[in-house]
């Protein structure tokens, strides 16, 4: 079987130095598993890869896509394999696979999940409710109706909380049930999956400074010029491109609820409540080699090593 190297772990956690490394090592190109670094107008709050650092090593999924284009999982699984298909391996690594995005990547390597359609009465009625009480009632259904999502899901994220709330009203079972991440078989790859980690305190205190990083990089006006360019008012809800760790705080500065300094917080606030719920869903997964970020590169590429054939 064909290797395809998969870096995972935390926002913040360190993933984009080792990569590159690897990738250099292995002379393979690098495909982002990150939902939102796909959207060329948001290099700053997503992390993205540099110009220097695409320069270096051939990147895919990066700034593919404009704000009003929609993109997911399912679109990711398929593009991401028509790519690896296409791709001549020049040594024992034919891709290497980094980011954060949880159904990402679980898509790639597992393929999706048989999530049973919803009735439009159900979408109706979902939506109009949600419309008229907001996001706290729809917060409230999903923690009662299914407790395991809620603790992995972003839980400002109304998308999501959303098709999780139709689905368990539809079928009458919560809907995480139905998201066992079944294992691709029919696949020519072997995704060899690598979870860095690090001690929390040390992990929240980079997720912090991050932010901040972010600030002075210019955060604030990629985000106002983000908000202009999609024309929206107070009273519209972001779309899905915008609604993510970063920019929705940002909005709420951008539309008086909050001062720009409770927007920072904010964003270190959510941000550690990211990594959380990233490393609550993929410590589930029996098939992820972990390792400490914080250890020397040389031995983690040295264990990385010993597990490629």
């Amino acid at each position: 079987m064909t290797n395809v190297l998969v870096i995972l772990g935390p926002t913040g956690v360190g993933k984009t130095e080792l990569s590159l490394a690897l990738a250099e090592q292995y002379t393979c190109p690098i495909l982002s598993a990150d939902s939102r670094q796909i959207y060329r107008d948001l290099p700053i709050g997503t992390a993205a890869p540099t110009q220097q650092e695409q320069q270096r090593i051939k990147h895919y999924f990066v700034g593919t896509h404009t704000l009003s284009q929609t993109y997911n999982a399912g679109q990711y699984e398929r593009d991401a394999h028509h790519l690896l298909s296409s791709l001549t391996p020049s040594g024992k690594v034919l891709a290497l696979v980094t980011g954060g995005s949880t159904l990402y990547i679980d898509a790639l390597c597992n393929g999706l999940d048989d999530i049973p359609s919803v009735s439009e009465a159900t979408q109706r009625y979902c939506r109009d409710t949600y419309r008229e009480k907001g996001l706290p009632w729809l917060q409230q259904q999903v923690q009662t109706l299914d407790p395991d999502y809620w603790n992995q899901v972003d839980q400002q994220n109304p998308q999501r909380l959303m098709h999780c709330l139709e689905v368990s009203l539809t079928t009458g079972q919560p809907y995480s049930e139905f998201r066992k991440g079944k294992i691709r078989t029919d696949t020519p790859y072997r995704f060899i999956r690598i979870g860095l980690q690090r001690e929390r305190e040390e992990l929240y205190d980079r997720i912090n400074r991050r932010v901040l990083t972010m600030m002075e990089q210019g955060l604030l006006d990629e985000a106002i010029a983000a908000f202009k360019a999609m024309n929206l008012s107070p009273n519209t809800p972001l779309p899905n491109s915008l609604n993510t760790v970063g920019y929705k705080e940002l909005w709420l500065y951008y539309t008086g609820e909050w001062t720009l300094d409770k927007a920072v917080e904010m964003i270190q606030q959510n941000s550690r409540h990211y990594a959380k719920r990233q490393l609550t869903w993929w410590r589930r997964d029996p098939s992820i080699t972990w390792l400490n970020a914080a250890d020397d590169m040389a031995h983690n590429k040295q264990a990385i090593n010993s597990l490629i054939q």
